[in-house]
């Protein structure tokens, strides 16, 4: 794409080819991770010979511990060896672990699987491919589309593994995963167009030579820690919830189904007026400590009140409300919290949180169900939510600022002269130039400014 075709004022068909593309792809992962959830503490009790919760807890987030250490080398392999080979080896990993689970007759074997579908880490590799094939003004938009199907896929997942499983059993589900896996082996190939100019996306991909500053970064650790506890929190009740339904609910783990449906439509419906009041009236901070104190709540009613279908229908209603509202606000946080030439290795640094989190998060959960009982497990839930919100008591109100770059034109000899040109503009916050990569990063208030008014306002400067 040349810099002369980088603002246009649509976005172009083959641009929301690639968002859409890659949606499927992430969409086929995230199912496939997460089908399991609402059935996988059940049938490895029926199915696994003196299996113990901890085993449970550790074969449900193993995966996350694989993802957490391979998602940014998938990364930076995939700027030597390309995007798509990459994604096509990844989701060809994803596809043998789900075989090696629908195939696995011990625990053992099932962790193992599981470890291996986390090892197919192309999560980094499929951001970069946006950033790739998107113009930069639309990029945050596909992004988004991106964003919505994940949501829409773990909503989908918790629905279609009961579902799923009393049509073809749960080794049916692994099955169906990796057919899943081929599927977005197939998208990558035929649906995702072609990457003509491929490169180091700084606002996608983490560079190492960052790390250090991110993680010296309070407020984005605030963040870190947030994702890792609401993960570690998610995967550590799914350790107990199938059965704790099954038991005081009186339902079957095959109509869980009729409980997570109305639940996740219903909190999807309910997190909206929040989040206008977050992003519109500029109360991020008290909607976010709220919701994470919603998180804790939930956790304790869970200790005291399941009994019957309604009892777990509101508390789930009111953790899923929290839950969704918290995924959805958290990558914005570290986008306006991220500096300007960070944002790639910033959301690289907290996607391995999130993901170490569920990794944590199953054993633990397993360890404290096993020796403690569903007190023990939601005791020890509670307790992270609470550490959490005293974490982020100290966060700062974000700005409503995005990250935006333009190319660094030819002829500028005087950087801090126009770094301070450019932050005496409305709506501009900071400014990073980068001279290796040619390009200018910015902080700005979309609403005040955007790319093509900084693109005129350079070239202005290099005429006077």
């Amino acid at each position: 794409m040349s810099e002369s075709e980088s603002f246009k004022p649509t976005m172009q068909p083959e641009e929301k080819r690639a968002a859409f593309a890659v949606a499927g792809v992430f969409s086929t992962r995230m199912l496939g991770l997460f089908m399991i959830f609402p059935v996988f503490a059940l049938f490895a009790q029926q199915e696994f010979k003196d299996v113990t919760a901890t085993q449970i807890g550790i074969a449900m987030g193993i995966y996350g511990l694989t993802q957490a250490f391979l998602q940014i080398p998938y990364g930076m392999l995939s700027d030597k060896y390309g995007r798509k080979p990459l994604i096509v080896a990844g989701m060809l990993i994803f596809a043998i672990g789900s075989v090696i689970c629908a195939e696995a007759d011990s625990i053992e074997m099932m962790i193992i699987g599981r470890a291996i579908q986390g090892m197919g880490a192309v999560a980094a590799v499929l951001m970069a491919t946006v950033a790739d094939l998107v113009s930069e003004q639309f990029r945050l938009r596909a992004m988004s589309i991106v964003g919505m199907t994940i949501g829409l896929s773990f909503t989908v997942s918790l629905v279609a593994g009961p579902v799923l499983a009393e049509w073809f059993g749960v080794r049916g589900i692994f099955w169906a995963i990796a057919l899943l896996a081929l599927i977005g082996i197939l998208l990558t190939i035929y649906a995702i167009p072609e990457i003509k100019h491929q490169h180091f996306q700084r606002e996608a991909e983490a560079d190492p030579k960052q790390f250090k500053d991110v993680l010296k970064d309070k407020e984005l650790l605030r963040l870190d820690f947030g994702v890792f506890t609401l993960h570690a929190t998610l995967t550590a009740m799914f350790v107990a919830l199938p059965i704790m339904i099954r038991d005081y609910a009186g339902m079957d783990s095959l109509h869980h189904w009729e409980l997570y449906l109305p639940v996740m439509i219903l909190s999807f419906v309910l997190m909206v007026p929040f989040i206008i009041q977050a992003e519109s009236k500029g109360r991020m901070k008290q909607i976010y400590l709220g919701a994470i104190a919603t998180i804790g709540i939930a956790q304790l009613l869970f200790m005291t009140v399941h009994n019957g279908f309604w009892a777990f229908f509101i508390i789930f209603l009111i953790f899923f409300t929290a839950f969704n509202l918290l995924e959805a606000s958290l990558p914005s946080l570290v986008v306006k919290m991220a500096p300007a030439d960070k944002k790639g290795t910033a959301s690289g640094i907290y996607s391995t949180s999130q993901f170490l989190g569920a990794a944590l998060g199953g054993a633990l959960g397993g360890y404290f169900y096993q020796h403690y009982g569903y007190n023990g497990l939601f005791g020890m839930t509670a307790t992270l939510a609470f550490l959490w919100w005293l974490f982020a008591m100290g966060m700062k109100n974000p700005l409503p600022l995005s990250i935006a770059s333009i190319p660094l034109p030819e002829g500028v000899k005087d950087v801090q002269q126009l770094q301070q040109a450019f932050l005496q503009l409305e709506g501009v916050h900071q400014v990073v130039v980068i001279p290796e990569d040619q390009r200018i990063y910015f902080k700005i208030d979309r609403k005040k400014i955007n790319e093509p008014e900084l693109l005129e306002f350079v070239t202005t400067q290099l005429t006077q």
